[in-house]
């Protein structure tokens, strides 16, 4: 486990932004398929090419101004699949995608992250943050240290998806730096 960063910072992806994402995807679907679970190696390189396109709205989190720790993607639109035409009609920030690097477990990052977004979207006026995942340890986790609400479940072609979401707010103690 590295040390903690001294400095976290959220940015906008650039292209220059996908070799380290894709390894940063690599590092963690290695981490994934160690305890058994679902990875993305098989994405990595097409979820980091993400980066380069204007159309996808890609996050990184940097460490110490340089090395890329977590990115996520945050969209204006939330899926059809799992959120109602009432609830698509609210404005929120639905984020996917979300990975960070597990030499940095136990420190959080992904609370920072998240937290980041949750300010990010109160900012910009939105009312909520969104997110989806079909991993149940990522549900309890998310629900009970991040403080995320359970929406809904729904099956997709037999796997069930978990939506759930939290009110976006200011973050007034928030320890991640923004540069946009």
């Amino acid at each position: 486990m590295l040390q903690r960063p001294r400095t976290l910072t959220m940015r906008p992806a650039t292209a220059d932004d996908e070799k380290p994402i894709a390894e940063l995807i690599h590092a963690r679907s290695d981490w994934l398929q160690a305890r058994g679970l679902a990875d993305w190696h098989a994405a990595a390189d097409e979820l980091a090419a993400q980066a380069a396109d204007p159309d996808i709205p890609t996050w990184v989190l940097t460490a110490n101004a340089s090395e890329v720790i977590g990115c996520t993607t945050l969209y204006e639109e939330s899926p059809a699949s799992l959120w109602t035409a009432q609830e698509r009609a609210e404005p929120a920030t639905f984020m996917a995608t979300t990975v960070t690097d597990p030499a940095y477990a136990g420190q959080r990052i992904g609370c920072h992250l998240a937290w980041w977004v949750l300010d990010y979207a109160a900012s910009t006026g939105h009312t909520a943050v969104r997110r989806g995942t079909i991993e149940p340890g990522l549900v309890r986790y998310y629900r009970d240290v991040q403080g995320w609400t359970v929406v809904r479940e729904i099956n997709r072609d037999g796997t069930t998806v978990t939506g759930l979401s939290r009110p976006a707010t200011r973050m007034p103690d928030l320890t991640v730096t923004s540069t946009y």
